[in-house]
């Protein structure tokens, strides 16, 4: 018989024995999803395995996080045949096959180094000094509908050197009284993301963490196009996965990964809680987190383009005019250069071009495509 949600939720908290294709498991239930494809275990012990190269990454022995309830030990039976977990064992196993290598390409371009933090012995502590001493980083987290109500399973911090990504679903609040939220809210710290607003939401109302010095990849794309032509904003904004696409040429393979990862956390959102986590998709967590850190330097760069060109005008007068031209302006002089006038003529033939370009809506923005995998980069090309 399939599982029961209802009979199975009265037993959370309690001692249940479950008897799945790959073995017989005992131990502690705390989670159980409402369609019944993904349950978690706390303080596992396999007492069979019939087969062992049909054992999964299913359930396995950990400390969670999780307190136990303290409820009294009972015992739920359930054999499955052809139940959720089987497809679930399916999509593990495709999971672990997902793997970087499958995937064209020098072995440097296709590896993120990171490292996985589940617990507080040794390499918690060193991962936060570690932050503490840097002056940006970037932040993702990844979870099930992130915000006051939600449940945060990863967050991925980056830094120039490194990736780590902290098991906050094994780890608990604790991790954020142990350091994370000092780096969260230190002002000295810019954090780099991209729509900030759910993750926000899930860390105050759940970890009691305020974000400050937010760097936010969504928003800066806005304001690039409204630059790019001539102070247009577009009637939406862009994934992560968009915006990678739009500013930065990174390998095709790692946009293919994510675009995977997306997918198949659409199909089965507690995709992030299954422990532990194949290896394919904790590189991808990874790949997220460093792509933000080069995001963010692509589009400073784009924010800096005005300002160079100009720069290099008033380098260009001072260097090609007349000793006698120069001397007759006053060194204290504040009238606008023409140098600087000309910016309002550059503005109005971008956005010349972007009303040919871009089709309208009704509320005056331009309606922007969706990007697709390998398109080529329309807001860079429009770029005077």
């Amino acid at each position: 018989m399939a599982f029961d949600f209802q009979r199975l939720q009265a037993a959370l908290g309690m001692s249940v024995k479950l008897t799945l294709t790959c073995g017989v498991f005992q131990g502690v239930l705390h989670h159980i999803n409402p369609s019944c494809d993904l349950l978690l275990l706390h303080t596992v012990e396999l007492l069979d395995e019939p087969d062992s190269q049909k054992r999964t990454a299913v359930l396995y022995e950990c400390t969670s996080a999780v307190e136990n309830k303290g409820a009294d030990a009972g015992t739920v039976h359930g054999s499955l045949g052809c139940s959720p977990c089987a497809s679930l064992e399916k999509e593990l196993r495709a999971l672990n096959s997902l793997n970087m290598n499958s995937f064209p390409g020098k072995e440097e371009e296709e590896k993120v180094e990171y490292t996985v933090i589940d617990c507080f012995q040794e390499k918690f502590g060193p991962a936060v000094l570690h932050l503490k001493q840097q002056d940006v980083i970037s932040v993702v987290g990844e979870g099930v509908n992130l915000c006051p109500h939600g449940k945060l399973s990863w967050l991925q911090i980056a830094t120039k050197s490194h990736v780590f990504l902290f098991d906050i679903f094994l780890l608990g609040p604790q991790a954020f009284r142990n350091g994370l939220q000092a780096v969260l809210e230190d002002k000295n710290i810019l954090k780099v993301m991209h729509d900030c607003r759910w993750i926000s939401d899930c860390l105050f109302h759940q970890y009691s963490v305020l974000l400050d010095n937010v760097f936010d990849t969504q928003v800066a794309d806005v304001l690039q196009f409204s630059v790019a032509t001539g102070g247009f904003f577009p009637h939406r904004t862009c994934t992560l996965q968009e915006c990678l696409m739009q500013h930065l040429r990174i390998p095709s393979k790692w946009k293919t990964l994510m675009k995977c990862k997306q997918q198949m956390a659409l199909e089965n959102p507690d995709t992030w809680f299954l422990r532990p986590l194949p290896a394919s998709l904790l590189q991808v967590l990874a790949l997220k987190a460093m792509c933000l850190l080069l995001l963010h330097s692509s589009l400073m760069d784009n924010f800096m383009a005005d300002l160079t060109a100009v720069v290099h005008a008033y380098l260009n007068t001072s260097q090609n005019r007349s000793e006698d031209h120069l001397g007759s302006m006053e060194p204290n002089c504040t009238e606008l250069p023409k140098e600087l006038r000309q910016l309002a003529d550059i503005q109005k033939l971008r956005r010349e071009k972007a009303v040919k370009e871009y089709r309208i809506n009704e509320d005056g923005l331009l309606i922007r495509p969706v990007v697709e995998l390998n398109d080529r980069n329309p807001q860079k090309d429009e770029t005077l």
